[in-house]
């Protein structure tokens, strides 16, 4: 049964200085549902120029609620006119900026900022100028589509900011939010995502995938899986957490094997997304992504394949066939030149990268520790039972308080198997931890 909406709308003015006086306490420029900021300074000073020259600009809308007995108006549409306004007259701190306009009266344009309206005393032209408000009233869901429904035109709302105001309660988003923040620096700093494009949130929608991804251990068509787990509220916290300490993991590998990413294809969203995937099944299934020559190894053929890639798409650009060699090459470039990049595309892209870097890493030893058996056979093997510690520890060990230390570290792909076991006090078998074997450690 579909219920009529309660909303209900009041057409009014308000002058510059009642919302001013308004602002903060009772005039929220950032509910949970609003998106950032994206308007330039340019846009800024043109608005107040409109202002100034006394030109109409669009109402502004208000959510009006109630909060603790007082009434606070949180902005549906107009923030970024609200906000050019409070910056122009310094409401809000650190973002004043000047406009090219024209006092009514005077006879050519000049450059104008607040402290020059205030010293000739014209300042009303600004705090007294009428602004239509419509103030709304309702259900906190029938005011969200709303604010969707009055966003679709001028600088429309990209699928994320719309997808932020609906699910904007929703742990998952949350979570993908904050880890968009978390490497937001090294999107834009690799070109990942360009600063307009981290303005408009569109860095969060892959952070989703990529949490929703590993959660369900494949890739997914983002066209219906995303909207579906934040209205169902599927993923639970463990999930959740779980998952975003692997994506944290996976971006952290990706920064160190990859550093410059960004002189690659790769630094584009669809190729991105499929090695993040890539990277976080690894991380899973316990491969060794330690081992710094097979990493420049990695790293080598990654940026070969994707200039190989190129290379194809310049050809097909000068409308040549790709030689039979570079037949992989234009598979792979198949599957981001697709209308859609639906889930068949990206396993297809997946499968090629995993050939192409899966036969490089080895897999960690399933068993992390040594057996008794095996600490028994290790014992009654050692000539000298002495901690092999080479800083010169030699240690007598007993049979109560010998560890056995992994050579070559467990994380680094070590097994544990008797010949990379060697005998250790405790203080330096963790002291050693996961360190590679040198010049400071051998087997006693």
């Amino acid at each position: 049964m579909v219920y009529p909406t309660t909303l209900v709308h009041e057409a009014t003015t308000k002058r510059i200085l009642d919302l001013l006086n308004l602002y903060p306490k009772n005039l929220n420029l950032e509910p949970s549902f609003q998106r950032q900021s994206v308007w330039s300074e340019r846009d800024r000073a043109k608005l107040i120029d409109s202002i100034i020259r006394n030109y109409p600009i669009p109402a502004i809308f208000l959510y009006k609620r109630e909060k603790d007995g007082h009434l606070v108006f949180d902005v549906l549409d107009g923030k970024q006119r609200l906000e050019s306004i409070f910056m122009f007259i310094g409401a809000i701190r650190g973002k004043r900026f000047r406009t090219k306009t024209q006092i009514p009266g005077d006879v050519s344009e000049e450059w104008l900022d607040w402290s020059i309206l205030q010293k000739r005393q014209r300042q009303s032209l600004i705090t007294g100028y009428k602004i239509p408000v419509i103030e709304v009233d309702g259900e906190p869901g029938d005011v969200i589509n709303v604010f969707v429904r009055i966003n679709s035109t001028g600088k429309a709302l990209t699928g994320q900011e719309k997808r932020h105001a609906k699910f904007h309660t929703s742990p998952f988003l949350k979570e993908a939010t904050r880890l968009a923040g978390r490497f937001q620096s090294y999107f834009l700093t690799n070109g990942i995502f360009s600063q307009g494009e981290l303005s408009r949130m569109k860095h969060i929608e892959p952070l989703c995938e990529l949490l929703l991804s590993v959660i369900q251990g494949d890739v997914l068509n983002k066209k219906t899986a995303l909207d579906r787990v934040m209205e169902s509220k599927s993923v639970d916290g463990r999930q959740l957490g779980k998952a975003s300490r692997i994506v944290v993991t996976t971006l952290n590998r990706i920064v160190k094997l990859f550093p410059k990413i960004g002189t690659t294809r790769f630094r584009q969203v669809t190729d991105f997304y499929s090695l993040a995937v890539l990277f976080s099944r690894f991380e899973q299934e316990g491969f060794v992504l330690t081992d710094r020559r097979m990493n420049t190894l990695a790293w080598d053929l990654l940026r070969e394949f994707g200039t190989q890639v190129d290379s194809v798409r310049e050809l097909q650009r000068k409308a040549r066939g790709a030689k039979p060699e570079q037949e992989l090459y234009r598979e792979y470039l198949l599957t981001v030149s697709q209308m859609t990049d639906d889930v068949s595309q990206r396993r297809k892209r997946q499968k090629i990268l995993h050939d192409i870097l899966g036969s490089l890493f080895a897999k960690k030893d399933s068993q992390r520790g040594f057996t008794p058996e095996q600490r028994r056979i290790i014992w009654n093997t050692s000539a000298n039972r002495v901690c092999a510690y080479a800083g010169g520890c030699k240690t007598q060990l007993t049979w109560n308080d010998f560890q056995i230390d992994h050579i070559n570290p467990h994380s680094h792909g070590g097994r544990s198997q008797i010949e990379n076991a060697a005998l250790m006090c405790g203080v330096h078998n963790r002291m050693k931890g996961n360190k590679a074997p040198g010049k400071k450690f051998k087997a006693g």
